[in-house]
């Protein structure tokens, strides 16, 4: 297994290649050196972030990954992404506090904070909820469900990048999620089938994020492989062989 450092991340940069992207790009470029010094400070990586971007017209910092690692002593790992537009950044993995993997350990694959327009959010929400509304990457258009919202084509790969899974928003889903911003509650989507959508145990984030799945049905056979093994070994000091002929009374 890799060896996880808290050292300053390193990034990769996807995208289109239109004049848009490439602004964007330019823009991604100065905010990599800028974030360059990541993870040398004690304040949480997450603050470092909002701190970096706090001059981006817009952003969506996602949880991408999290891990615990460790044996006696657990350590805490966190992944995020980055996105404007149409481009994206993804960190490398940051050491983090156990009450912040806590706090966090139930929106994987949600924005933890965006920033719009309308102001920061800091609510933990559905990937791409941020930029619904706003003229500049989309319009709301009327079907047989119900009032949705459509990406224009030119952000149409912003789905892939912001792990937000197929199907429409719909306006009242985009409603529920105001209210919850207005409240300061997460909010986890629309529910599927009684389940939940996006966070750690959402059938969207399932879909998009399988190496964390794997990664932890693994750690979880190796726990099981291990107290069987300590089981056998106590059964087997436990246990007295027979000598035969037993114990006689009363003759």
């Amino acid at each position: 297994m890799k060896t996880l450092s808290s050292r300053a991340p390193t990034y990769e940069e996807e995208g289109g290649n239109t004049l848009a992207s490439f602004k964007s790009l330019i823009a991604l470029m100065g905010l990599i050196i800028t974030l360059a010094p990541l993870g040398c400070s004690s304040t949480p990586p997450l603050e470092q972030l909002q701190t970096k971007l706090a001059s981006a017209p817009d952003y969506s910092i996602i949880l991408e990954d999290m891990q615990e690692s460790g044996t006696f002593v657990p350590i805490y790992y966190h992944k995020y992404r980055i996105v404007q537009g149409e481009r994206a950044i993804t960190t490398d993995w940051l050491k983090v506090s156990k009450s912040d993997y806590q706090t966090n350990k139930s929106f994987l694959g949600m924005t933890l904070v965006s920033k719009t327009a309308s102001g920061v959010n800091i609510t933990a929400h559905p990937p791409g909820y941020g930029y619904v509304g706003n003229s500049q990457y989309g319009s709301w258009q009327t079907g047989s469900g119900g009032s949705f919202w459509m990406f224009y084509g030119q952000y149409a790969l912003m789905r892939d990048m912001l792990g937000m899974g197929r199907g429409p928003i719909f306006r009242r889903d985009y409603d529920t999620y105001q209210t919850h911003r207005t409240q300061r509650r997460p909010y986890y989507g629309p529910k599927q089938g009684g389940a939940q959508k996006y966070g750690t145990q959402g059938t969207v984030t399932r879909q998009t994020k399988p190496t964390f799945f794997d990664r932890r049905t693994a750690k979880d056979r190796m726990k099981r492989d291990s107290f069987q093994r300590k089981f056998q070994r106590r059964a087997g000091r436990s246990s007295f062989p027979s000598r035969g002929g037993g114990m006689g009374f009363g003759k």
